[in-house]
Formats: structure tokens, sequence, C-alpha cells
């Protein structure tokens, strides 16, 4: 039996560096395309989840973010296929440098055969711009190179010198200009949430898709292949109906909104109806037998969820009733006693866990880890500029990709599990079945413990 295929125009956006206005690019095409009828699928690699807010909203399709070793290379195939099926267009944004990280999104692309393209911001230089993508070009040769997408060139005569330097195997796909509307707001975990700025984002779209028609990019794209994208024909982890029956409140608004949407997509076909909430503006919790508390920006709302005391004391009673609840960077730091902001303002949190957490500039931590949990390992990353101290003794540590030193605690109170590291869950379908499941180790001496340790959080909290 031979394995479904299909064919579908694809380029991979890349950059030599972070900064260089690979999501400006890829969010502008993707919105110039829409405008044209055309159904663009999206993907990020890495684990990022600020980008893929935005390009969700310019392509107006739901984006995916892959990445070989947390997800693994069957998982990225069957998306690619997937896309491929429906889509017009297949693009690919790139993580940091093309090269950077093991593995790297040359490695993505060179494996799924989609060639590259590569977007430099060119101000200051002129023919070096062509030196250097010329460098990147010839440095593996399992990669194709679709061009040059000069961003920030500043006038026709800019872009004739670095056109004019380039050799004629290295095409120049189009020159962006230099224009302060087409950036995208940025904040210190990266860009800002789509949601926060949803309108002005769409002018952003609109002009960052008419500049790049004007390049004629369009006129570049013509010019590509198709690519043939088959089905894994590896097994992907069994998703076994584990949560049947069973609801997930999923902690959703500007202060938690790290979510893959692979880890939604995961808990439906595991049987779990997922009802969202807000710990800014609810008053109570949705009915539930699970929460999950992501990542976000809890920092930035410290003091909106300190005075949300009802909020508080409906996820206090959730945790004392035994119930399970994960909790993931942001969502960890909210389960602490107290959070002290950037301003070194301290707000009481739910006091889950003992410990506080505080922000801490710009130095931090990020790098893909696996969490080793009693139910089964999982692979994630962690990315935080922030630090939890006066915490209990972890169960466990995240094991490093690539390096022997121990990673990121995890701590378990009752049925809390608390980390700061994210968590993507189609890596061990069965592992967070296991994590989220309300008859799994839910036990009387469980929620004794947890009545116990809530109750000793809150006189801590006082």
């Amino acid at each position: 039996m031979s394995t479904p295929s299909a064919r579908c125009p694809a380029l991979f956006i890349s950059a030599p560096a972070s900064g260089q206005g690979k999501t400006t690019v890829t969010a502008g095409l993707a919105r110039l395309l829409r405008n044209q009828g055309k159904v663009v699928r999206v993907f990020k690699t890495g684990p990022d989840y600020l980008d893929p807010q935005i390009l969700a909203q310019a392509s107006g399709q739901p984006v995916d973010q892959l990445d070989l070793w947390m997800a693994g290379e069957a998982y990225c195939r069957q998306r690619f296929y997937e896309a491929a099926v429906e889509a017009d267009l297949i693009l690919v944004e790139g993580a940091m440098g093309l090269f950077d990280g093991e593995p790297s999104s040359a490695d993505l692309a060179a494996l799924f055969g989609i060639p590259m393209a590569i977007v430099m911001d060119v101000k200051g230089m002129a023919q070096t711009a062509a030196a250097l993508v010329t460098g990147l070009a010839g440095f593996r040769d399992d990669i194709h190179f679709a061009g040059l997408i000069a961003n920030n060139c500043g006038s026709q005569r800019h872009r004739e010198l670095i056109e004019g330097a380039l050799p004629e195997a290295i095409s120049f796909l189009a020159a962006v200009p230099r224009d302060p509307e087409l950036a995208l707001p940025e904040r210190h975990l990266g860009l800002v949430q789509a949601e926060e700025i949803r309108d002005d984002l769409e002018i952003r779209f609109e002009a960052a898709a008419q500049a790049l028609e004007a390049a004629g990019l369009l006129e570049a794209l013509a010019t590509l292949s198709p690519v043939s994208f088959s089905a894994s024909t590896e097994a992907l982890p069994a998703v076994p109906q584990a949560l049947a029956g069973q609801t997930i409140g999923v902690a959703r608004d500007a202060a938690f909104s790290f979510i893959y949407q692979a880890n939604l997509d995961l808990l439906a076909q595991m049987g779990a109806q997922v009802r969202f909430f807000s710990p800014l503006s609810d008053a109570e919790l949705p009915e539930c037998d699970a929460l999950w508390l992501p990542g976000g920006y809890p920092e930035l709302h410290a003091q909106a969820l300190a005075a949300n005391t009802a909020m508080r004391d409906a996820i206090k009673g959730f945790f004392s009733a035994g119930k399970p609840i994960l909790a993931e960077c942001g969502g960890m730091l909210y389960s602490l006693e107290t959070l002290t902001d950037y301003a070194e303002n301290s707000h009481s949190m739910l006091g889950l866990l003992p410990g506080h957490g505080a922000m801490r500039g710009r130095r931090g931590c990020q790098g893909m880890q696996t969490a080793e949990l009693p139910e089964g390992p999982v692979r994630g990353h962690a990315h935080h500029r922030s630090m939890a101290e006066q915490t209990p003794e972890p169960i466990a540590y995240g094991r490093r990709q690539r390096h022997p030193a121990p990673g990121e605690p995890i701590y378990r109170a009752g049925r809390l599990t608390a980390t700061y590291l994210h968590l993507f869950f189609p890596n061990n379908p069965a592992a967070v079945a296991r994590l989220f499941s309300h008859t799994f180790g839910n036990d009387s001496a469980q929620a004794t413990a947890a009545s116990s340790q809530i109750k000793e959080s809150s006189h801590a909290v006082k």
C-alpha cells in the first residue's frame, strides 16, 4: 500500500539571526495571499508561543509549532502532509538564525526539501549583505535557497547595490522598505500578544502586505515548484481515550496564554472537553475535573490577579479537594505564595505551593528539556526571566537536551504539578492523560495532604 502524499508550494522564511524581521515578512505575506483568497498554512519552528498568535491572525488559519526534537519527525511530517492537502501555500517561519540550535531551522528545511528565503535587515550595509547571504547559502549543500528578502531597505539605490553584488545563483526576491509602521511591538519575552493589540496588528498586516506586493514578492513566489509532502509512515504515540467524559478548565486571558494548539487538540482527541476561564476577570471556575494553568505574563497583571480573591478562593478549594492541577511557568508563579513584579511590588498569589516568585530583569533561562514526571517523560522547554525561591524539595528535575546538569525543578503538592517547563503534550499522550485524570492517584490521603498544604500556605501569605 503506497503512502499518501500531496504537493504544495512551500517557502521556509529564515534569517541570519533573531530580530531581522522574519515574523513581519511571514505575517505580511500570509495576509497578502489571504487577501487574494488563498489558503495559507503557516508553521513556526521551535517552542514559540507569541509568533504563532501573530501568524494565526494574519493567515486566518491555525498555526502549529514544529520542532524535530520536541515533537519528533513523524509528527512534523504528518502536520506538513495535512497542510499540503488543503493549502495553496505553506509558509514556515524559522527560529533565531537558520543554523542555530540542534536541530536547527536548516535541519527542518533540509529534511522536508523546503526552499529557504533569507530575511536580512540590511540597514547600515549594502554589498556586505550580499557577502553574508552568499556565505549562508554555501554553508551546507543540502539546502535549496530561494533567495534574499532585504528588510529595512532604504532606497532603490540601496537595493541596486545589494542585488548587483549577489552571485547569479542567489535570487533577490524583494526589498522591504524601511518603515516603522511595519514593525511588530515587542516586550521582554518576545512579541506582544496578538489579543492585546489586535486592531493595531490589522493595520500593520495590511501595510506589510501592500509593501510586499509592491516589492514584487508575488512574482518571485510564482517560480516556486511544489514540494511533495508524504504522510508519516512512522506510528505516532498512541492517543488513549483516558479523558473521555472529563472536563479540563484551562486558564486563558492576557495573563495566561502560552498554549500550544496541539495540546488543546490532544486533550480533545483523548475525549476531554476543554472549558476556558480567566483568572483575571472570572469570579468562579467552570465545572471541571482538572485545571491547566499555562504560562504567560502574570507579572504584568499581578495586582489584578491578587485582587481577584473570588477566583483565588475557587482555585484553592479545587486544590483542597485533591483534584489535578498542572501549573506551567507563569502558572507556577501564580501558584506560589507571592509574586514580585518588575516594579518591586509584591502581590499575594494562590499559595498552593510554598515559595515566592520574582522577576529578574534581562537574565533568564531557556532551553529544551524533558520533564521526568512520575506519570512518564514529556518533552518541552523552559523560557523565563523570573526566579522562584523558598520552594519545597522538587520531586524531579527536567533532563536537558544536551547538557548533564539538572534542568528545571518539578514540584508536586497533592495533585498539583508545578514547574517552569512548558510541556508538549503530543510527545507522550499517555503520561498527559495520567497527569490530568481525576481517577489517577486521587485518594483521600492526597486530598488530606492538599488541604493541609493550602492551610499552611495561607498562613504564610498573611
